[in-house]
């Protein structure tokens, strides 16, 4: 029997993406062979459009590869449905955009719970305080991302992803809508918290600083890997 609970958070084999445009078929990923190991934390980069974005859509299963295989937690993506892949996701994978995508008629602390409340947590809302102190937001758990910075919304977002405790952690330029010194806090916040809850970390980011913070990174160049992977 495979021991799914063994097996690495991520693993691409050979994974190529072709979509299509006006002009014809676009290869946007080639062949990429990536491997994500418990607690690694991998920075992804490379220039614009060489498919940073699109690894992470595809690892994360919200992007069906044209060929090759994406293996998460020991499961093949391409054997399961898209309720197959939100259960396995669910509890183990989160995302962090550039977008904070938070929802603007809920408070921070309703943003952070109402996931926790859907996945059945009984404590959401104190998970939820206690995730809000981490990212030093106590005193702003009542107000609504209108009120809020956009490093504050950051630190909500990142609240969010974290709280349920995933494995995997996909962060795709975090920073990138931030100034400087907000940047800077949200990533130094954003590896602790990682390192604290010892989850897997694959970081789209085309900040040199940040990716320095990585343990390893892979760079591609026209949707192949460059560096070793």
């Amino acid at each position: 029997m495979h021991d799914a609970s063994a097996a690495p958070p991520l693993v691409l084999s050979q994974v190529s993406l072709t979509l299509p445009s006006a002009a014809g078929p676009v290869e946007i990923l080639r062949g990429l062979d990536v491997r994500v190991e418990t607690g690694e934390r991998v920075a992804v980069t490379g220039p614009s459009g060489s498919g940073k974005s699109s690894l992470i859509a595809v690892a994360a299963g919200l992007e069906r590869p044209t060929g090759g295989v994406v293996t998460l937690f020991g499961q093949d993506l391409a054997r399961l449905d898209e309720d197959g892949r939100a259960r396995l996701r669910r509890g183990r994978v989160s995302l962090v955009f550039q977008s904070f995508h938070l929802l603007p008629n809920m408070t921070a602390e309703e943003n952070v719970s109402a996931p926790l409340e859907i996945a059945g947590a009984r404590d959401a809302v104190a998970i939820a305080r206690d995730w809000l102190e981490r990212v030093g937001l106590s005193e702003r758990a009542r107000h609504y991302p209108h009120q809020l910075s956009g490093g504050e919304q950051q630190r909500v977002a990142l609240a969010r992803a974290l709280a349920s405790r995933p494995a995997l952690l996909f962060a795709d330029e975090p920073t990138g809508n931030l100034d400087a010194a907000n940047a800077d806090h949200v990533a130094a916040l954003m590896f602790d918290l990682v390192a604290e809850t010892g989850a897997a970390l694959v970081l789209v980011t085309h900040d040199e600083t940040l990716a320095a913070r990585a343990d390893r990174r892979v760079r591609l160049s026209d949707g192949r890997v460059v560096e070793p992977a």
